[in-house]
């Protein structure tokens, strides 16, 4: 089944992100797939405010590659951004399949540069950014 949220503006984010949160019915990892600008890390933002991660400890994980998050309920979040991933050793130096196994959820960027260590259940999100500079979200299951 298709799924699509589109997001008209900022001011509609959290709406969009507490949305997504219940149609993908507790799915764990969750690949971004956009260009860049196109708003993955806006909206791994705004899915972490609505989990009741302190929004100024969420940040774009270009350098560490991973950043951890807590949710109001002591839950761990994993923030993934493999933009700068050259070699796939590299994310297998992280311990990536600790992370992708530890049932938390795991919010991926770049998830184009480590395909070949994605587990079958990854649910991957296509974000488009449309003429109007809103942006379209959506995913299958």
């Amino acid at each position: 089944m298709q799924h699509r949220l589109l997001v008209e503006s900022l001011s509609e984010i959290d709406a969009a992100a507490e949305r997504f949160l219940k149609e993908i019915s507790g799915r764990k990892l969750i690949a971004f797939r956009a260009p860049m600008g196109a708003g993955k890390t806006t909206f791994t933002t705004a899915l972490c405010r609505v989990l009741g991660v302190r929004e100024d400890s969420v940040s774009s994980p270009t350098f560490a590659i991973v950043n951890e998050y807590r949710t109001i309920n002591g839950e761990s979040v994993f923030h993934f951004d493999f933009y700068r991933i050259g070699k796939i050793e590299e994310a297998l130096d992280i311990g990536l399949y600790d992370y992708l196994d530890s049932g938390c959820l795991c919010l991926m960027e770049w998830p184009e540069n480590i395909e070949e260590l994605l587990p079958e259940e990854t649910l991957n999100v296509c974000i488009e950014v449309l003429e109007d500079g809103s942006r379209s979200v959506t995913w299958e299951d």
